[in-house]
């Protein structure tokens, strides 16, 4: 029988703020737009007053005055994740990452190299994280994937719950409809019209009413998950990547010069992380929003692959010319680098006159000051006169666990 572990950290944008920001600690507090945008991490503090992930911040901000706003460093947070990842590694090879602070593990193969006892293994995985990263993770461990996610929710906050396999229906049936994966609001509605309000009534159904209600693949899926059946292994294998950046302006602009500022700060981030993630890429993306909340992109492939700045952000300028917008206000933009490769397994092909040294060493160099002294000690001069939003949305890191 397979040993599945869901680790998933607990508020984890604002967890790491907290750590930043020890005074803080036990008041109500989001990491997001203080003005417009959205929250992306509130502390459980600020939950209680009804604050929620994804929520307005305008909306947040009335039903919690009291509550202290810290905008968003992507950086710290990815520093984190790596990190957290790094420990789960050590448990086993077999991690899928599921999001920037979630992943699964099959442990099946290490239990007798750690000690048998899936509960002590997992203890000993949420004390370690805890120790390095001062950050809490609540774990679930069960039979299977889907059983694991609800364990290590019914865990939150900073706990572990165990399903065992002769103890899934106990765990299970009693929950609502919507504790289910892939039930959301419009599901659980249509499931209330049949009178279907816990997953005990749900397994209960015929599979031909659900096919009826639900088509025979969601009324099939339905059905087996309201039984703990997920056949849905752990792998551990990386999907297509991209990895990008988008940033929120404090108000709408038609400003050339400062759209191409950001366009220069959102290449500088992703380049810098496709150096950390050890990548190269070759088609760059751009993606605006306007203010009509219309979204639009265009891309544009280089000759060669690269993680330089420099070229990224010229990519981007290229593929933002192709917008030809005649002073259209904007409200969000972003860059994003795709058909990633290792950059172990890159062919580079070098011009003659190419110098001994350029600018990805340049980068490299900073890289490694700003990891030693903090995100302030190099910067670019053209990006010191601080950041033009005071909304950033999430930085999008696909297939490669957005770290």
């Amino acid at each position: 029988m397979p040993v599945i572990m869901h680790a998933d950290m607990d508020a984890f944008y604002a967890s790491v703020e907290l750590v930043r920001h020890p005074d803080l600690v036990g008041r109500p507090m989001w990491v997001g737009g203080s003005g417009r945008g959205v929250v992306l991490s509130a502390s459980y503090e600020a939950r209680a007053c009804g604050v929620r992930s994804g929520m307005s911040s305008t909306r947040a901000r009335r039903l919690c005055p009291a509550a202290v706003v810290i905008p968003p460093d992507f950086d710290a947070y990815a520093a984190a994740s790596r990190g957290i990842f790094a420990i789960l590694r050590t448990v086993t090879a077999q991690v899928e990452e599921a999001s920037i602070d979630e992943a699964f593990l099959d442990i099946t193969g290490s239990l007798r190299r750690l000690g048998g006892d899936p509960v002590a293994i997992g203890q000993r995985l949420r004390a370690q994280v805890a120790d390095e990263q001062r950050v809490s993770c609540s774990v679930g461990i069960a039979p299977n994937k889907f059983l694991a996610k609800l364990a290590s929710k019914q865990a939150k906050p900073d706990g572990l719950v165990q399903v065992r396999p002769e103890d899934v229906i106990t765990f299970l049936h009693p929950l609502p409809v919507e504790a289910m994966w892939g039930v959301g609001e419009s599901t659980a509605a249509a499931l209330h019209r049949l009178g279907l309000m816990s997953v005990s009534d749900l397994a209960h159904t015929p599979r031909s009413t659900l096919h009826r209600a639900f088509g025979a693949t969601q009324g099939n899926l339905l059905h087996d998950l309201a039984w703990g059946r997920d056949t849905r292994r752990v792998s551990a294998a990386p999907a297509e990547r991209s990895i990008g950046s988008q940033e929120t302006f404090a108000r709408d602009t038609d400003d050339p010069a400062l759209i191409a500022v950001e366009l220069l700060r959102m290449s500088a981030r992703t380049a810098e992380r496709m150096r950390w993630a050890g990548v190269l890429g070759r088609t760059v993306g751009v993606s605006v929003r306007f203010a009509d909340f219309t979204t639009i992109s265009r891309s544009f492939t280089m000759p060669a692959l690269t993680d330089v700045t420099d070229e990224i952000h010229a990519a981007a300028m290229t593929a933002y010319a192709k917008f030809n917008l005649q002073r259209a206000r904007v409200r969000r933009i972003g860059v994003r680098v795709e058909g990633l490769v290792d950059i172990d397994r890159a062919y580079q092909q070098l011009p003659l006159d190419a110098p001994d040294r350029g600018m990805r060493e340049v980068e490299r160099a900073a890289d490694m000051a700003v990891q030693r002294f903090g995100p302030r000690a190099v910067r670019r001069a053209s990006l010191t006169g601080g950041g033009h939003s005071v909304a950033k949305s999430v930085d999008e890191i696909d297939g490669w666990a957005d770290v």
